[in-house]
């Protein structure tokens, strides 16, 4: 059974002052569901991600909220999985599609990040977190930890991560949906402020609102994108459970699983958006995806191998890092913008690699042309 891509919507990510959780909602599934040319009373199920509504915003049950959209009121549910609950909700909706369940679902993510203070978001944001193992610490603190140990077990350099976040802002130059559309330079990263050592403000992802949503079905239909294959895995949530501080388990679990569903070696990607909430995740993913040797994603990245006219083209859309990062929509606007990247020819095999929390759930999708 084949699962294919009806359509997809992203909505502008940013701090969107003049609209709600409900609005971003809403609007992403309507464009969704315009973009794929589907009836609304054909969907059969809809699927929510979303991280943290409860805290930000004083509201739960999003999957009531997001059924009433329709006037049939299909079967809705919510799925957590603190930054990769995209990725999560996802791999919820194709299992559905694969076991034959429904034939047409919806999939939205959604976060409305920036209506409270951002030392409140902080602290809802840290619950992704262990809370007895890790009490009090951030993510950028647990993300310095990671980039601590690969500086000092590889040499990664200050201006390789540096060149990520570079890299980055200057694809989101050409993403109108971006949240930042303006180049910067390895000097401004360097000497922006620091935030937990050795990350500064310019390695960090935003906060941000946004939405996207895509349609899925297990129908035969032509030219659409297809889902070759996805993986989800699992490792400690805390770092001091971890066997490695210089490679994330998950990720390569999850990856080896996308690969072999999809037939095809890491070689073959063309394209990939993985998850860099901070610059060291972006080098951490590249190594443990397989396109670059351990200790080797640092300077691959300075020497433009992850750019345009690189190996492998990372980030395309501006990441995390520039794109933005609303937190329950990133794992499906990774898709969205993928697919989109797909149905215009520009690439014919691509990736996409969301996170949760400091790399405890990974889920990876490949995607091809059919």
């Amino acid at each position: 059974m084949k699962i294919k891509i009806l359509g997809h919507y992203t909505t502008k990510v940013g701090e969107l002052w003049d609209k709600g959780l409900e609005d971003l909602l809403h609007e992403a599934i309507e464009g969704s569901l315009k973009n794929s040319d589907v009836n609304p009373d054909k969907i059969e199920a809809v699927y929510v991600a979303n991280k943290a509504s409860g805290q930000l915003n004083s509201q739960l049950h999003l999957n009531a909220l997001a059924s009433e959209y329709f006037e049939h009121y299909p079967p809705a549910m919510r799925v957590e999985g603190a930054c990769a609950s995209g990725g999560l909700a996802m791999i919820a909706a194709e299992q559905a599609l694969l076991a034959g369940h429904y034939q047409t679902v919806l999939v939205v993510g959604v976060e409305k990040m920036t209506d409270i203070s951002v030392a409140q978001t902080t602290e809802a944001l840290s619950l992704a977190a262990d809370q007895i193992r890790e009490n009090g610490s951030t993510f950028p603190a647990l993300y310095a930890l990671l980039a601590e140990a690969h500086m000092k077990k590889y040499g990664t350099t200050r201006e390789q991560l540096s060149a990520t976040a570079v890299k980055n802002h200057a694809f989101a130059v050409n993403n109108p949906l971006a949240q930042y559309r303006k180049e910067i330079s390895i000097e401004l990263v360097n000497e922006s402020a620091v935030i937990a050592s050795p990350l500064r403000l310019f390695d960090c992802s935003p906060i941000s609102d946004g939405a996207s949503a895509v349609v899925l079905t297990s129908k035969e239909v032509k030219n659409k994108p297809e889902i070759a294959g996805f993986g989800h895995a699992q490792d400690s949530l805390d770092l001091a459970g971890r066997k490695s501080l210089t490679s994330l388990a998950a990720t390569i679990k999850a990856g080896k699983q996308a690969y072999s569903r999809a037939g095809v070696q890491p070689g073959d990607i063309q394209a990939a958006e993985v998850h860099d909430c901070f610059t060291i995740a972006e080098i951490l993913a590249i190594e443990d995806l397989g396109w670059f040797k351990k200790g080797e994603g640092g300077k691959a990245t300075l020497e433009g191998e992850t750019g345009k006219d690189g190996k492998i083209i990372i980030n395309s859309s501006g990441g995390l890092k520039a794109f933005g990062h609303p937190i329950g929509a990133t794992g499906v606007k990774q898709i969205a913008f993928l697919a989109n990247k797909l149905e215009k020819g520009v690439f014919n095999l691509v990736l996409a690699h969301n996170l949760g929390g400091s790399g405890a759930t990974a889920v990876v999708h490949i995607l091809k042309n059919s």
